[in-house]
């Protein structure tokens, strides 16, 4: 399973193109002749990029479920909608189709994010926002999220 790490501000240009950072480049290696796939987030009015192999893995998952079951249908729809295949060009840069800037509501500067083994891609303002909070409520929020993990130290 792919990890990748970091934070990257990026300017979009007016045919929707971002220079891919070199520090992902160099995270993923292996995985930048395979190409990426590039969705609409599930929670947020953001984008997620995923190499290609990780959206194999996602896929397959969602490839398993019931489409005898409407609710199962529905999900696979929308968790589908606005998919695109994206590949670097020869000067390094990705592609984010028309409309999935809509979606996002990408303007011209962006926020690449990473989430463990995917990008998100955020409007930099929108991200902004998003990770705007205060230590007490993300404290909260961590001790409900991690503070009942066994072996991890809750003092």
């Amino acid at each position: 399973m792919i990890n990748i790490i970091g934070t990257h501000e990026c300017k979009v240009d007016v045919k929707g193109r971002f220079l891919f950072p070199s520090s992902f480049k160099g995270q993923l290696t292996e995985e930048l002749s395979k190409g990426f796939v590039i969705k609409r987030s599930i929670f947020r009015r953001c984008l997620e990029l995923y190499p290609r192999s990780e959206w194999d893995a996602e896929s397959e998952k969602v490839s398993k479920l019931n489409r005898f079951r409407q609710k199962n249908v529905d999900f696979i729809r929308k968790f589908m909608a606005g998919v695109k295949i994206t590949e670097l060009d020869s000067t390094g840069r990705l592609l984010i189709p028309r409309e999935l800037m809509k979606f996002g509501n990408i303007s011209r500067e962006i926020v690449l994010a990473s989430m463990g083994n995917r990008i998100e891609v955020w409007d930099k303002e929108a991200y902004e926002q998003a990770v705007d909070y205060q230590p007490e409520d993300f404290a909260g929020l961590a001790e409900e999220v991690m503070g009942d993990q066994e072996g991890v130290d809750n003092e």
